[in-house]
């Protein structure tokens, strides 16, 4: 297929956008970022390689393929932001290092009380906070067993856990992986982990899915993370739920409402740990390497009329191919 205009909204080197380029090099490029886009650029272009506003791809009469720089589409499958004939293809599988290590790094902070510790040492206090837990012989529960997923699971396997996957379809199970099942084992899987990890993307089926009901199946004393969407999670019954020490604590990389405002009460749950929606992003250059890497071959596929990578079911939210 022809892409005359290229939009490429990603903060890339001379390097990567060679990588690029060599993929379609008869193609017109205009570079710009998310903030300094204009919606006549946006509407102009024939192929887009990032994540521009969704409202200024409405109307478009040129796009032909939307290449995202995040795995999650959902302000893109909306109705009415993109034709029904638009590709839309996601950046599935450059996330998982980033987003796996970091979520590591939140869960032994929890086990190993090191915010307590942080906390004591701006106070100049020394001071033996107790017990700690570990992620040997934990019994984790990884609930999307996609690109992020499966990573974080290979990390928490490495330091000895008890690995169960959940995932929407295929059960074919991975060596990382103890037991494997599909979403209807939810329920019966909560009561039995120590760790619960969340990764998955925000769509109809999954708003809200961790209601107070849900968490309450959770064991007691276990820990929550979320590296998917906010809201998937009732963010209330959480704060209930670790302030009473039902559950020892939960690590969040994604919040509803996002921002969080200065106000809200989760901000003060001391086994809470909260990031900015950061774990993935453009801040370990790794990441961007992975996106560019997933673009240029998938342009090379579209100017050759072959197959795109991680394109996205509109009906799903969820990429239907790797």
């Amino acid at each position: 297929m022809n892409a005359n205009n290229i939009l490429v909204l990603l903060p890339i080197n001379e390097r990567q956008k060679n990588l690029i380029e060599s993929a379609s090099p008869n193609s017109n490029y205009v570079y710009k970022t998310y903030d300094n886009v204009d919606k006549a650029t946006v509407q102009n272009a024939d192929v887009i390689i990032g994540n521009p506003p969704a409202e200024m791809l409405i109307d478009s009469s040129n796009l032909k393929w939307l290449q995202l720089n995040s795995a999650g589409s959902d302000a893109y499958i909306k109705e009415g932001i993109l034709k029904k004939e638009v590709l839309l293809t996601n950046a599935s599988g450059a996330y998982g290092l980033a987003i796996s290590e970091h979520m590591m790094g939140v869960l032994l902070q929890i086990f190993k009380k090191l915010h307590l510790y942080r906390n004591n040492q701006k106070l100049h206090l020394w001071k033996d906070e107790g017990k700690v837990k570990s992620i040997y012989n934990s019994k984790i529960l990884i609930i999307g067993l996609g690109d992020i997923g499966e990573e974080f699971a290979k990390r928490v396997k490495a330091f000895g856990a008890y690995t169960i996957g959940v995932r929407r379809k295929n059960t074919e199970k991975p060596d990382f992986i103890d037991e494997l099942y599909l979403m209807d084992k939810i329920d019966e899987l909560l009561p039995k982990a120590d760790v619960v990890m969340l990764s998955m993307p925000s769509t109809k089926e999954t708003y809200k899915m961790f209601s107070r009901d849900k968490l309450m199946l959770m064991k007691r004393g276990a820990v929550l993370l979320n590296a998917g969407r906010g809201n998937v999670l009732d963010t209330d019954a959480l704060c209930d739920l670790v302030e009473s020490n039902y559950l020892l604590g939960a690590g969040l990389d994604v919040t509803d409402p996002e921002p969080l405002p200065k106000d809200h009460r989760i901000w003060n749950v001391e086994n809470i740990m909260i990031t900015p929606h950061i774990s993935g992003g453009f801040h370990l250059p790794e990441t961007l390497e992975r996106i560019v890497g997933i673009s240029a071959d998938n342009l090379r596929r579209f100017t050759s009329g072959e197959k795109l990578m991680n394109i996205v079911d509109f009906h799903t939210g969820y990429r239907t191919s790797k």
